[in-house]
């Protein structure tokens, strides 16, 4: 009895290798996500059966997908640190996940081809993400708000984070209440406490959000020559900017007095823009510390830029324009002039 259940659980077996047809398509899809990978291969390569497969040699986890075999590894940053033998590297800007499928052929006899599908994916650390933060035009209506483009989940070995990423704005200093932007600056508020961060969602807890600059301009372009900048190296550039938290959770926040660009008509905003870098605290120390000894007023780029800003002291608040020059921190002084509230 047990010789002839041991033929047929033989004649099954057997049977079972040859139920699907070999298909011999030498190709493989992947897909990136920001925090998931998805690996599909044509059914019955070469003869193997899904169960006869293994996720970086390690784990079985395939399943029938539409003509395809579906493997998922589902976050980047598992508690194990690696999911299913997943590899990781980092050479600046980019982030390398590598892992394969391979055939179990570790039966006494082979009758199929083994086959090792590899794959990887890529992404990159650092992101530009921006807003229009506030109208400075006292008699500006609101417009439809304007955000970074989020279609950015492509097929391939090419991730991105940059569709998680998103910079707000916040009521205090709490930065749980979010307050839609842009809106429209009064006069009496120039030199008010602003409060901003960039927020990452969706993505493994291994990554951390780091500001490296943030600076603001009178136009959506980045790269427009008038520009206030207000985080350099991940740090403030003076003392009006307080930076809360860089480099140590999913969100950077910090704050700065407000203020406006004058003598630009036909330019009613101010732009926000930050560049962000995804930190894998796993690899690299991503916390950002600033000697306050140090936060002394830096040299601003892009030509002459005239500022307003609210000192107050003593119990009386004045408005003063402030001009930093491209010549050097000896060309940043205040020229003491009051300022009429338009």
């Amino acid at each position: 009895m047990v010789m002839k259940a041991f033929v047929l659980l033989a004649i099954f077996a057997e049977a079972s290798a040859k139920s699907c047809a070999p298909n011999k398509a030498d190709v493989i899809l992947v897909f990136c996500y920001p925090k998931t990978i998805i690996t599909k291969i044509p059914e019955c390569p070469y003869g193997w059966e899904v169960h006869q497969l293994a996720l970086g040699g390690l784990c079985y986890n395939g399943v029938h997908e539409g003509g395809y075999y579906q493997f998922v590894i589902p976050d980047l940053s598992p508690k194990n640190k690696s999911y299913c033998g997943t590899q990781s590297e980092y050479k600046p800007p980019i982030y390398h996940f590598y892992s394969h499928i391979i055939s179990n052929d570790t039966t006494v006899i082979v009758k199929n081809q083994p086959v090792n599908y590899s794959f990887s994916c890529t992404y990159h650390s650092t992101y530009l993400v921006n807003q229009a933060a506030f109208d400075q035009s006292p008699y500006a209506k609101f417009s439809p708000l304007f955000r970074v483009a989020t279609v950015h989940v492509k097929n391939g070995s090419m991730g991105t984070f940059e569709s998680q990423l998103s910079l707000n704005f916040y009521t205090n200093a709490k930065f749980s209440t979010k307050k839609e932007a842009p809106f429209v600056l009064e006069a009496s508020e120039i030199g008010s406490d602003l409060f901003a961060g960039v927020e990452a969602k969706g993505l493994s807890i291994r990554f951390k959000v780091v500001l490296n600059s943030c600076w603001a301009t009178p136009s959506a372009d980045f790269m427009y020559p008038l520009q206030w900048q207000l985080i350099n190296k991940g740090c403030p550039t003076d003392e009006t900017v307080l930076v809360h938290e860089n480099g140590r959770d999913h969100r950077a926040t910090f704050q700065f007095n407000a203020f406006r660009f004058q003598n630009i008509p036909k330019l009613s905003k101010v732009w926000l823009h930050c560049e962000t870098f995804i930190c894998d605290s796993e690899k690299l120390s991503c916390p950002v510390t600033c000697d306050k000894r140090k936060r002394l007023l830096r040299d601003q780029t892009g030509g002459v830029l005239v500022v307003e800003l609210s000192l107050r002291s003593r119990g009386f608040s004045s408005l003063y324009s402030f001009s930093a020059h491209p010549s050097g921190a000896e060309g940043a002084r205040s020229r003491g002039l009051p300022l009429t509230s338009p």
